[in-house]
């Protein structure tokens, strides 16, 4: 097992739940919160529109904004303690670009969360709303703090078909002055982009094993009902990936991703009320199982083919 314990599972990648039995020893869980924020792509100052996957950016499972940050995590922890009454709650500032704000006000919904009675917060941002007075916010906020930065891909032809309206540069830049503040980076990929062959996101997946990043989320691109890309998949424009070949694809992946880094996520939630395509993602455990079975098959491991610098 090339010398790393990688789960209690006998699973052959490095898991969330593994890495944080054994940091925090039991069970985190994320409280999903909207705060509320729009994105840099959607209000004009780089774009409009969104990204074409975009249906929102809240997700189903977040509470409308207008309800406070400390009163949604109330909710959420009622939900959690439910089926885990020992969790540690971490607050998820998931819904758009949490970061995009003046830092006062940053400071203030995040500091509500806190005292709220989380045990740390995430908070999902896009690399050119991270600049030096932020990352130091985040630094200094006494708790536990997961910075989920999304890449997608390091293709920049891809990105600009996305209308995702930032360069690869630019995350690493955002990248680097986080790890210059100390901060813990969970960096997302999405497998299934318009155009990107098999080729391709290995690419991306290798490129950001030699960043070496504390986190990882992959996703498969889900089609939603509303979005530009459905449009495009309504029109033949877009064809989906299969099930074999994202499971493929996600064990070559974490082959180049070092083994300390914990991989987050290796599928999506899609909502079944609006998801178009590829429905067979809904079985989220099929799928799991599925990369479980293949990289066992194939005597693969997370780290296997790591390439450093």
């Amino acid at each position: 097992m090339n010398g790393f314990a990688y789960s209690d599972d006998n699973k052959r990648y490095h898991t969330l739940y593994y890495h944080n039995k054994h940091t925090y020893g039991r069970r985190v869980v994320k409280a999903v919160i909207d705060a509320g924020f729009t994105c840099p792509n959607i209000d004009g100052s780089r774009g409009t529109g969104g990204c074409i996957f975009c249906d929102g950016g809240s997700g189903y499972f977040t509470a409308e904004p207008a309800v406070p940050v400390a009163e949604q995590i109330k909710r959420e922890k009622e939900r959690i303690y439910a089926k885990y009454p020992d969790a540690l709650i971490n607050a998820y500032f998931q819904a758009h670009t949490n970061t995009y704000a003046d830092t006062d006000t940053l400071g203030r919904l995040y500091r509500e969360a806190i005292n709220a009675g989380v045990h740390g917060i995430s908070v999902a941002t896009r690399a050119d709303c991270i600049d030096d007075e932020k990352a130091a916010l985040l630094a200094g906020l006494g708790v536990p703090v997961t910075v989920e930065l999304g890449l997608q891909t390091i293709h920049d032809e891809t990105a600009q078909k996305m209308n995702r309206c930032h360069t690869c540069a630019e995350f690493l830049a955002g990248f680097e002055l986080l790890k210059r503040h100390g901060l813990r980076v969970c960096v997302h990929i999405i497998d299934g982009l318009p155009g990107e062959t098999q080729d391709m996101m290995l690419d991306t997946a290798r490129e950001v094993g030699r960043l070496r990043p504390d986190g990882i989320k992959i996703h498969l691109l889900h089609v939603i009902r509303g979005t530009q890309l459905c449009e495009m998949y309504e029109r033949g424009l877009y064809e989906p990936m299969s099930r074999d070949d994202y499971i493929g694809i996600v064990a070559g992946q974490l082959r180049l991703i070092p083994p300390e880094t914990v991989i987050e996520r290796i599928t999506g939630d899609g909502d079944r009320r609006t998801l178009a395509a590829p429905l067979w993602s809904i079985d989220k455990i099929s799928v799991l199982g599925g990369i479980d079975k293949y990289m066992n098959e194939h005597n693969f491991y997370q780290g296997d083919r790591y390439e450093k610098k």
